[in-house]
């Protein structure tokens, strides 16, 4: 497996997430595009940086996504500290809660989050709402289409 400079990690139910990942991996020049359930700890520890994305659910981060830190936790543990990450947040309301879980992990891991964190609002209220298919307002998409490349960039330069 050859090196990548981000790995942009997602997860998405009604694709939500999935299109914000997918916005920002298009403006990483060089970004490794990986669903969560495909992570391995070799994949975290060939990137110099990440960026997660991915749902709240019920007031937490996905289940996948969890699954996947709780899968590479400990093979990574003290073999990526210092390195750089950010996040985006797809929520039906606030996705605070999941924004601080994903942040006690990565504390946890010693990364150093380098862009504040974004959250994407759907105000998807209802049942029928929440499981709906998702579209990202084209401002969103491009906000973290413009993340992904300070990402990349800052990369590239040595900055991270």
């Amino acid at each position: 497996m050859e090196e990548c400079k981000l790995l942009v990690i997602w997860h998405s139910r009604t694709g939500g997430s999935r299109a914000l990942a997918e916005a920002a991996a298009a403006g990483a020049a060089g970004a490794s595009l990986v669903a969560a359930d495909d992570v391995t700890p070799d994949r975290l520890l060939k990137a110099g940086g990440y960026l997660f994305v991915g749902p709240e659910n019920l007031a937490a981060l996905s289940g996948a996504m969890k699954e996947m830190f709780d899968r590479c936790y400990y093979p990574c543990l003290g073999r990526i500290e210092g390195r750089p990450y950010a996040t985006i947040i797809c929520a039906g309301s606030d996705g605070e809660n999941a924004q601080r879980q994903l942040d006690r992990i990565a504390t946890g891991w010693r990364l150093r989050r380098v862009a504040d964190p974004v959250i994407v609002n759907t105000a998807a209220q209802t049942p029928e709402a929440i499981l709906a298919p998702k579209t990202i307002p084209a401002n969103r998409l491009a906000e973290a289409r413009n993340l992904g490349a300070a990402l990349a960039e800052g990369l590239a330069a040595g900055i991270f």
